[in-house]
């Protein structure tokens, strides 16, 4: 089990492809803050919801001065077809290797329908403008979790 991150942390440094192939690094970001989260599949129900919920938002998080990154275990392909198919806006990458899923404590075990398996666990990870941890919120729910990242900030 990957540690989970604690606000003050650093957010470890990650470079992952996006939907089209191109390099995302957290490190382009610094000035601003970003709210990274982990979901398990593009394509799957509650993460569908939860990025159509981030996308509808985008533009408040934006103003407030937040962009967003999803990642997931999917390869950028499949990430392709996910934004256009639910024309998403945020960015989307890709970790197949989980390196940067297990780093954030967003891989791990789990309980699913009562059973313990292993696998992505849904977090989201507020990054200040200085690469430090803000918040940390893990088993999250993929309804309702926006609006509530939303009030939790202030926005």
């Amino acid at each position: 089990m990957s540690e989970r991150l604690q606000p003050g942390d650093t957010a470890p440094a990650f470079t992952l492809p996006d939907a089209d192939g191109n390099e995302v690094s957290l490190a382009s970001y610094r000035g601003r803050k970003v709210i990274v989260y982990f979901y398990p599949a593009a394509l799957t129900p509650g993460c569908t919801k939860q990025a159509c919920d981030f996308t509808d938002n985008l533009e408040l998080l934006a103003d407030a001065g937040y962009d967003v990154i999803g990642v997931s275990p999917d390869k950028p392909e499949k990430l392709a077809k996910f934004r256009e198919q639910e024309s998403l806006k945020v960015t989307l990458v890709g970790d197949p290797s989980k390196a940067t899923l297990e780093n954030y404590g967003a891989f791990g075990e789990k309980k699913l329908y009562g059973k313990t398996v292993t696998g992505v666990i849904r977090s989201t990870v507020v990054v200040d403008e200085n690469g430090t941890v803000e918040r940390a919120l893990y088993n999250v729910k993929a309804t309702g979790h926006v609006a509530k990242i939303i009030k939790d900030l202030g926005i």
